[in-house]
């Protein structure tokens, strides 16, 4: 796959094999500048990688609050320029006056998820409060992280992205999105969700990178009970998904992982059905 809008591409490169150089090739995930703009005014620059672009327009603006449904986007453009990808949106009239009174220009590089934010108030603005009374086994939590490798493609062939699915007990892995960037790949999944009109309160948010604060919040707003995350998570994470009433497992590898909030979900010696 070659191309700026293909998700990856082959590119030359020499392997040292322990005796001496192989020449080759290897494929690479593109990354590439891609602009949110709604109703003709930049919103945010973002690295990216140019795949599922609807999805990712959709699920950042319904991460930044810009829309509060995927129905108050009346228009997706994806423009292909010499820089890179603008993803053109055009707001319904009430949205679009509202985002009109907050419009703001922010730019920022791959993973950079706070990057532009005006103020400290704003980075730090409380999350959505979860209001879920799911519940999860651990063999639900083992099996449900099981699921991520094989489902991601482009990791599979390029060993360079991170990942983020939605999983539910008696579905199985609902969708999955990959990115360069994970606050990315979490926004394309939101994205993909609220397109396919998912309903996420009984299901797992699993994700294959580290869990900042920016991670939680995002998890919040998009309303799941759970998080599940292969590495560990900062101090201010757990104390925001604690505020927000979310469930926060992470470090889960194999048969193993830890529960940091609200471990009330997760059902200790239960091994089939959730609640």
């Amino acid at each position: 796959m070659t191309g700026p809008c293909q998700p990856s591409r082959r590119v030359v490169r020499q392997a040292w094999t322990g005796s001496g150089f192989a020449g080759g090739e290897r494929a690479v995930p593109e990354e590439t500048a891609v602009a949110i703009t709604c109703n003709g005014s930049t919103h945010a620059v973002m690295m990216a990688t140019p795949a599922d672009c609807e999805d990712f327009a959709i699920g950042f603006c319904l991460s930044e609050g810009i829309v509060a449904t995927a129905g108050e986007i009346r228009e997706i453009e994806v423009v292909e320029t010499a820089a890179g990808l603008d993803l053109r949106l055009w707001l319904a009239d009430d949205r679009a006056a509202a985002y009109a009174a907050r419009r703001r220009a922010i730019a920022g590089p791959t993973g950079c998820g706070l990057c532009g934010i005006e103020s400290l108030d704003e980075a730090m603005r409380p999350a959505t409060r979860v209001d879920s009374d799911a519940r999860f086994t651990p063999d639900q939590i083992i099996a449900a992280m099981a699921t991520l490798p094989p489902a991601q493609r482009l990791n599979t062939v390029t060993r360079a992205v991170h990942g983020a699915g939605f999983w539910e007990p008696g579905a199985d892995l609902v969708a999955i999105r990959e990115d360069v960037g994970r606050h990315n790949a979490l926004d394309k999944l939101a994205g993909a969700l609220a397109r396919q009109g998912t309903a996420v309160s009984r299901g797992l948010l699993l994700l294959t990178s580290r869990v900042s604060v920016e991670m939680v919040q995002k998890a919040a707003r998009l309303g799941v009970p759970a998080l599940v995350a292969v590495s560990a998570p900062t101090s201010l994470a757990i104390a925001m998904a604690e505020q927000a009433g979310l469930t926060l497992v992470a470090v889960a590898r194999g048969s193993e992982f830890e529960v940091f909030t609200r471990p009330d979900r997760v059902l200790q010696g239960a091994r089939d059905h959730v609640a």
